[in-house]
């Protein structure tokens, strides 16, 4: 199960605190966390099956993070999932206009939960659900299913008490951490967001056995 967890103008300090796992096939090839060559405004991993991204961060501040619906995998979707997370970190639109658009379009992606914010809204999507979300302030969970479900609900307790620092939050996201040799953990992420407009990203990535990689870390001002 890949997990998305987001605490929105939850601490001081920090507007925006999301740590997150990316569960994927072993064998699936994707590049690690860094600033995008053809998009040099993108901070993130990147599929390169499909040349998406599952969570990234841009240099104006814009977060987005996707992930599968459970069993939703649809053979004539026209479009990958990983393209709405490049797509809203390449683009000026503001959230709530790119959302709009999305909802339009979103039966053209196998089943899917987005999660995207800017400086002012964060929202969330699912073409396995009603209409889209504009999330008040709080703590949110995202698996496979849709948001804040039952099996995500005790990691998401335990966020909530977790110091907003990488290593507590990585802590956190190994609790979570599937370890078998064709499918598991690629890699844990954390974002802190701070009010100072002050970006810190760190990705840890795992081997099949569960072994961790060296973690790497950046930190930014987000542009105006």
């Amino acid at each position: 199960m890949c997990l998305i967890l987001v605490a929105w103008r939850q601490h001081p300090g920090f507007p925006l605190v999301v740590a997150a796992n990316r569960d994927e096939f072993h064998a699936r090839p994707a590049e690690r966390a860094g600033f995008w060559k053809d998009h040099p405004q993108i901070l993130a991993g990147r599929d390169l099956e499909a040349k998406g991204s599952w969570m990234g961060v841009s240099r104006s501040g814009r977060f987005a993070a996707v992930t599968n619906y459970r069993g939703g995998r649809d053979p004539n979707a026209a479009r990958s999932r990983g393209a709405l997370v490049t797509d809203f970190l390449s683009h000026d639109s503001d959230s709530r206009a790119f959302i709009a658009t999305t909802e339009k379009s979103k039966n053209s992606y196998s089943g899917f939960n987005l999660l995207l914010a800017d400086r002012d809204d964060l929202w969330w999507l699912s073409n396995r659900d009603g209409e889209a979300s504009s999330l008040k302030a709080g703590f949110y969970a995202l698996g496979n299913l849709l948001l804040d479900t039952p099996e995500v609900m005790a990691v998401k307790a335990r966020f909530e008490g977790a110091a907003v620092a990488f290593e507590p939050l990585f802590g956190l996201l190994a609790s979570a951490q599937i370890v078998a040799p064709d499918y598991g953990t690629r890699c844990s992420s954390v974002l802190l967001g701070s009010s100072d407009g002050r970006m810190q990203f760190a990705e840890r990535p795992f081997d099949p056995s569960g072994a961790a990689g060296s973690t790497l870390r950046f930190e930014f001002s987000q542009s105006s």
